[in-house]
């Protein structure tokens, strides 16, 4: 029978497992099982890797026309399988039963015993929790790049031109320093104003050198 497919006694909604998977994490999956007969039918879930799987509940009876949920749990894993591929199946049987006893024969789910068992496969898909991104995303990104290289060269080029100011103006300095000695009168005002201006460009060029450097 193929998988997820309705048979004569019940339905199995969603018609895959599908676990979200992260590393040391458990992921579950919830199935709805429904009878879709006016009997009732008992049910078994089975898996071919059972170590890694967390069945509840993993047999169980449904009333006519009714529904069950069965909560499979994957257990937490150490690595990611190859291509995020998992081989995992399970197998969901069922039968009518003549009550709804919760106490069910061991015989139950046996075909050798003339009782008719119908068997609907599952496979597994894991999701992985970290998309690719799309063609969008790309281009995004990329601008967002361009218009962070142009803010960083703009703030290198800011940079330079206040340390070349800084120099001229500390050349100027010098200057006035030497023509103090002539006992200038205007000295006084222009050497407070050029020092002024110097710790205003200090200030700055210290600013821009905290600022994140260009590679």
């Amino acid at each position: 029978m193929s998988a997820g497919a309705t048979n004569q006694l019940i339905s199995v909604s969603p018609p895959e497992l599908k676990f979200q998977f992260e590393l040391d994490k458990q992921s579950y999956c919830d199935l709805k099982v429904t009878n879709s007969t006016d009997k009732c039918v008992a049910f078994k879930v089975k898996t071919t890797s059972p170590k890694k799987y967390f069945v509840r509940p993993n047999t169980g009876i449904i009333q006519p026309w009714d529904s069950a949920f069965i909560r499979v749990t994957l257990q937490a894993q150490k690595e990611y399988p190859p291509d995020m591929l998992c081989k995992d199946k399970f197998l969901l049987q069922s039968t009518i039963v003549n009550s709804d006893n919760e106490e069910l024969p061991s015989d139950t789910f046996n075909k050798e015993s003339g009782r008719t068992v119908e068997e609907c496969k599952l496979r597994v898909v894991y999701l992985s929790s970290v998309s690719s991104p799309g063609p969008y995303e790309d281009v995004f990104r990329q601008s967002s790049d361009f218009s962070s290289n142009q803010a960083l060269q703009r703030i290198k080029d800011e940079r330079d031109a206040a340390v070349r100011q800084t120099q001229q103006l500390i050349q100027d300095l010098e200057m006035m320093k030497r023509r103090r000695n002539r006992n200038d009168p205007g000295f006084s005002l222009r050497f407070a104003i050029v020092v002024g201006v110097i710790g205003l460009m200090v200030g700055f060029l210290l600013k821009l050198l905290s600022s994140p450097s260009v590679e």
